[in-house]
């Protein structure tokens, strides 16, 4: 038995800052999570680390005119809030943007967090200005990725465990929460035995004793569902296409709901458990660290998409430009995987992979490496799955690479070389010209009129079957889950609502188990840049309200 103020569950980006700005405030802290010290920061480790900000100067160095009008009618336009549910989820997205548009820069550079020069142009939309997508870049990279950014609120927490303010408890999975007298108490759970796993890979289960921690308030940040693939079906949208049999994991294996559902089980309310982020650009890992991992490629605008039979994907659906509109796209097709067919000349300039792992110059801060991405031939972390990954094929000729595009799937479904070439051929009459009625290319060439893009995200057009640019390639893109955008209902404090919009006395969430902010204040659809700064925000939020509360 453990007495404290606060219980916060969670070492992910969202408890870290969570239980950083209680502590800081004074309040005696125990920090708990299931996975091991090493696993500290969460999914937040691996990510790419981008960040959505708003009117930033690492966008007016680029030229690129933002406004906080402007990103609200992108968010929006995006959200497409429409339920009785979405009044908080509403109200935590104008928070956000008021934050984004605001003071998170500098209070991030206070932190020692920097970014990359370079802003990245991320859901491009591609339909009305009201419609869904970024109308500027906005993907602002940390310098560091995601352990970069991590970093400095673990160093704030260890610091505070240094003073004896905060209790960090490893290996304490919390099974559910303590109610008295109609408000949250404490939590209770199993101490699972010792692990020394790398970070990500899957830990034992095995419980070797009991835990309870009593505290005044208990602040839940256990992050979604993405690693229980099982819950993803159960929730997944029709709207969406039917729920996918195969699935890539683009999260480890603990992100597994546990906390969504003892929650739930207390009183607390969930809402828009249906609403979820998952990528379709998915590659099998080469060197996996948890079951079923995948690396979502992050694609320039050339590559043409095809779906499983060969045909192009629709307008708009262009490599990056509508991530949930292109996942209920193959829903329709039948099968759960499309192909990217590109040129040696594409790859080089506009693949690159999420994670930090995939990008060592980035993570590691190392300038001399970063170079390498200006310059021509392929990445070294892009080339190894050219070598070793499964989805991957490169030919010289289209027969060779149709060929090795059906040895991938065991010729399910059978690609006909007659249907892709037609494609393929039909595209490439369209770049020999100034003038086009093809909207990718028209994107394309649009694209380049940003200097980022031009400088080291988008290949001059060129025609795929010009030898001169090749190998061709061709990938297999799988499905790959990744975050959950409905949550835990709270106010504008983090407090956590009951189902008839009251307060729960003494329970907060924060980060993705609150829909990163409200219960889900992306609404179906996000513009990306936006999870880690809705942890960064909604954690902040829950700390500070809860700080001053007590």
């Amino acid at each position: 038995m453990i007495d404290t103020e606060v219980v916060v569950v969670g070492a992910g980006l969202a408890g870290l800052v969570a239980a950083a700005e209680l502590a800081d405030a004074g309040k005696r802290v125990v920090l708990l999570d299931q996975e091991p010290e090493q696993s500290l920061g969460g999914q937040a480790w691996w990510s790419f680390g981008g960040l959505f900000l708003v009117d930033s100067p690492e966008q007016r160095r680029l030229r690129v005119r933002d406004s906080l009008e402007l990103a609200r009618q992108d968010w929006l336009g995006t959200a497409g809030f429409d339920r009785e549910e979405d009044h908080w989820p509403r109200r935590w997205a104008e928070a956000y943007l008021q934050f984004a548009a605001g003071e998170k820069r500098a209070w991030l550079r206070e932190q020692g967090v920097g970014f990359f020069p370079v802003v990245g142009w991320a859901e491009r939309g591609g339909y009305t200005a009201t419609g869904h997508g970024n109308s500027v870049p906005r993907f602002h990279i940390v310098w560091g990725t995601g352990p970069g950014l991590v970093e400095p609120f673990a160093r704030r927490v260890r610091a505070a465990a240094d003073r004896g303010v905060l209790q960090l408890l490893s290996r304490h999975r919390v099974d559910e929460l303590v109610v008295s007298g109609g408000a949250v108490t404490g939590v209770r759970g199993s101490v699972l035995e010792p692990s020394d796993i790398a970070r990500g890979e899957a830990s034992s289960r095995q419980a070797v004793g009991d835990f309870e921690v009593r505290a005044q308030a208990v602040v839940v940040t256990s992050g979604g569902i993405g690693g229980n693939h099982d819950l993803v079906r159960q929730n997944w949208p029709a709207r969406l296409g039917p729920a996918p049999q195969r699935l890539l994991s683009g999260v480890p294996a603990h992100v597994d709901g546990r906390m969504l559902q003892a929650t739930e089980a207390a009183g607390g309310n969930l809402v828009n458990r249906d609403r979820m982020w998952h990528y379709t650009e998915g590659i099998a890992n080469h060197s996996p660290v948890w079951q079923r991992h995948g690396i979502r490629i992050l694609p320039g605008p050339s590559s043409l998409w095809l779906d499983a039979t060969g045909k192009r994907l629709p307008v708009p659906l262009f490599p990056g430009f509508d991530t949930l509109g292109t996942l209920a796209h193959i829903g329709q097709t039948g099968y759960e995987h499309t192909w990217f067919v590109a040129t040696h000349k594409i790859v080089e300039k506009e693949f690159a992979l999420s994670g930090s792992e995939q990008n060592p110059d980035l993570t590691g801060r190392d300038v001399k490496l970063l170079l390498g991405r200006v310059r021509a031939g392929v990445a070294a972390p892009v080339q190894a799955f050219l070598d070793a990954g499964e989805d991957f094929v490169v030919a010289r000729t289209l027969p060779e690479l149709v060929a090795g595009m059906n040895r991938v799937t065991g010729g399910t479904p059978e690609l006909s070389l007659v249907d892709v070439e037609r494609e393929v051929v039909a595209r490439d009459r369209e770049i020999a010209h100034p003038f086009t009625k093809d909207l990718q290319v028209t994107a394309i060439r649009g694209a380049r009129n940003y200097l980022g893009d031009k400088l080291i995200r988008v290949a001059p057009p060129h025609r795929l079957l010009d030898p001169e640019a090749g190998p061709l390639i061709a990938v297999r893109l799988n499905l790959i889950t990744r975050k959950t955008l409905g949550g835990l209902e709270t106010d504008l404090s983090g407090r956590v609502l009951r189902a008839g919009g009251e307060v729960f006395p003494g329970l907060y969430a924060a980060g993705e188990v609150a829909g990163f902010g409200g219960g889900g204040m992306h609404g179906y659809r996000s513009l990306e840049g936006t999870f880690l700064g809705g942890c960064l925000f909604s954690g902040r939020v829950a700390g500070r309200a809860l700080a001053a509360a007590l």
